[in-house]
């Protein structure tokens, strides 16, 4: 009974994630075709390439979207794994299909470049990211970037970057100089946009600290923010001695208050801050501060 149950919660649990990514697909390409595309303004990556396909060969760019695709969906799938292949080809298929069903929709803006790159990046980037967060992905060149990283020297970002870069100059010839460059920033509207709806608005912070007050430290944030905290043992690397570090995780709100109890009680200690993607289990729910 118990793993019927099971079966049934991961079941309806995979249809969630594939009918968010369908969305997602279908949310890029109303950016695309009603955004985008009428003032002639690209994406970057296979999209990219497709848009300006279909502007040269006169061909409808859902057909060049999934065909393009292919063999970077393989890719996905050697390098990544199945499940992520499987929705990687539901979400290009929803964004192919819905480019299709939405090409002969009249364009929401017109003529003023700037609303045109924000309004259009902001889409596109709802879309795509909405495609990422439940694991799948509406370009393939994205999955490219992973396995260059992998056997050179660079990070993915750096490849991304790289890739596009000669998908803009591409662009850059068909739809001119200025087509170019706003389909650049669009892209780069697009990308922080992607970064948000993945991570969430309310993303979290982990903060590390070393002070000469680790116990006072904890207790004021605390009862301060209402925040847990835990120590480890770490030693000077020149003078070998021993402090206790303390590790603590709040969201964003809260950065510039745990910030403002450190400077108060330890002006000179050092502290890193580095972003976190997803918290999960611990107790990480605030305690109420009264």
């Amino acid at each position: 009974m118990r793993k019927t149950r099971k079966r049934k919660n991961k079941a309806l649990w995979l249809t969630l994630r594939g009918l968010m990514i369908v969305i997602g697909g279908f949310i890029a390409a109303y950016g695309l075709e009603t955004v985008l595309i009428p003032n002639r303004v690209s994406d970057g990556g296979v999209t990219g390439l497709s848009i300006v396909g279909s502007e040269l060969f006169d061909m409808p760019l859902g057909i060049l979207i999934a065909i393009v695709n292919i063999p970077f969906i393989w890719l996905g799938y050697q390098q990544i794994g199945r499940s992520f292949a499987i929705f990687s080809v539901i979400g290009i298929a929803s964004l192919a299909l819905g480019t299709r069903l939405m090409h002969h929709m009249p364009a929401i803006i017109e003529g003023d470049t700037l609303l045109i790159t924000v309004v259009g990046g902001i889409i596109l980037g709802i879309g795509m990211g909405l495609a990422l967060r439940n694991g799948g992905a509406l370009d393939g060149i994205d999955m490219l970037a992973v396995l260059l990283a992998r056997k050179l020297p660079f990070g993915t970002s750096d490849f991304i970057l790289f890739l596009n870069l000669f998908v803009f100059i591409f662009v850059s010839f068909v739809f001119g100089l200025q087509g170019g460059i706003l389909s650049a920033i669009a892209y780069f509207i697009a990308s922080k946009v992607i970064h948000i709806v993945e991570e969430g608005l309310s993303g979290s912070k982990m903060f590390k600290i070393i002070t000469t007050e680790p116990e006072l430290m904890v207790e004021t944030i605390r009862d301060r923010l209402g925040r847990s905290a835990t120590y480890n043992e770490v030693y000077g690397g020149y003078t070998m001695e021993k402090f206790k570090e303390i590790t603590c995780v709040i969201n964003r709100l809260e950065e510039s208050k745990i910030k403002e109890i450190i400077t108060e009680i330890d002006e000179g200690a050092f502290v890193t801050v580095y972003d976190v993607a997803e918290v999960k289990g611990g107790n990480f729910r605030k305690n109420n501060i009264h």
